[in-house]
């Protein structure tokens, strides 16, 4: 996509702003245990979030030498934190459908949690990364085979969820005769994590919407690509999702210090390449994404009033739905009652 086309998507983004932006929270599981992450679900909700996602991983960025390491199972925690909520969209933000997790598996496990949280649950689903698949046994495939994955996977998850019957003979998964027998009224919203134009295009032909970065360089062109694939297949554009990352502390410098283990997220290497030892992702975040770098892709500030007018500048990039992951690792329960005091009131 040339410079022209980019500014044509952010044209459109901003004539297409919906009146009301949902704002949802991102929990994540490679910093927190599960029971204090449990904690955050029902102090965001009554902080007044929307939403609630978790991360889904099997490793974290980082090791104990640099921040406390953690990986609680995303689906058992979501049954709990569906029973500990009330009304917060929930979900999965996102769940790697490449080889860690059959499609069968992860369509069952969305209809479920539509049964304990009636007319909240929703997927994010992706290709994940290498540090999760390959500790589980999989060669890390090409850019190219995680998009012919992630599509027979989709596939056969979104066929499930509308209650079809599923024979499906793909390259890489298979279903014979798969029907999910607990199936809720009310359909899972599918939506597809997108990094680059390609899946971006896959999620306007078989999802409900795109999730990608709250990257004003590449969101654009994402959200562009996914628009004219809706258009494309005579659809019309469901969520668009833009996610980024929120630390509260005592000063900016505390606040920036306390994301730290986060810069290896910024890599784009560590999405495409087979890098799965957590030391290692976070040396190449150090050595890549400088300090500077760092604090323009994430909000990190003492000051809500920061974290007000960055989180309505991502908004213009054509998102309905703004996820934002508590990465303040100090102390994560005193930045939710920042946000429910100070930020989300200020963006409705």
């Amino acid at each position: 996509m040339g410079v022209l086309s980019s500014v044509r998507a952010v044209r459109w983004a901003r004539k297409h702003q919906p009146d009301q932006v949902s704002h949802w929270i991102a929990l994540a599981h490679e910093r927190f245990p599960p029971d204090d992450l449990l904690r955050q679900a029902v102090e965001a909700e009554q902080a007044g979030f929307d939403g609630i996602c978790c991360s889904d991983h099997l490793a974290p960025w980082w090791t104990d030498e640099t921040a406390p390491t953690n990986s609680g199972s995303a689906w058992v925690w979501l049954g709990a934190a569906a029973h500990a909520t009330d009304h917060a969209k929930l979900g999965s933000g996102v769940t790697a459908i490449v080889h860690r997790y059959n499609p069968v598996v992860v369509a069952q496990n969305a209809a479920t949690l539509e049964f304990l949280a009636p007319g909240r649950a929703f997927l994010g689903v992706g290709s994940g990364e290498a540090m999760n698949e390959m500790p589980a046994g999989m060669e890390w495939p090409s850019p190219a085979e995680q998009l012919a994955r992630t599509e027979e996977a989709l596939i056969i998850i979104t066929r499930l969820l509308r209650g079809e019957t599923v024979d499906f003979d793909g390259r890489y998964f298979k279903a014979k005769g798969a029907v999910l027998y607990s199936l809720p009224r009310r359909r899972v919203p599918v939506y597809l994590s997108a990094f680059h134009e390609g899946a971006a295009e896959l999620a306007g032909h078989l999802a409900d919407g795109v999730w990608t970065l709250g990257d004003p360089q590449q969101a654009p062109k994402i959200v562009a690509a996914y628009r004219e694939a809706c258009e494309q297949a005579k659809r019309e554009p469901g969520e668009i999702i833009l996610q980024s990352v929120f630390s509260v502390a005592d000063s900016d410098d505390a606040a920036l210090e306390q994301a730290r283990e986060w810069k290896g997220t910024l890599v784009d290497e560590h999405y495409t390449d087979p890098v799965a030892d957590p030391r290692e992702i976070y040396r190449h975040g150090e050595s890549e994404v400088s300090d500077s770098q760092f604090t323009k892709q994430i909000i990190a500030s003492s000051d809500p009033e920061k974290h007000v007018k960055r989180i309505r500048m991502l908004e213009k990039l054509g998102a309905t739905t703004m996820v934002l992951m508590n990465v303040s690792g100090d102390d994560p329960h005193a930045a939710i009652r920042v946000y429910g005091e100070s930020v989300l009131p200020e963006l409705r």
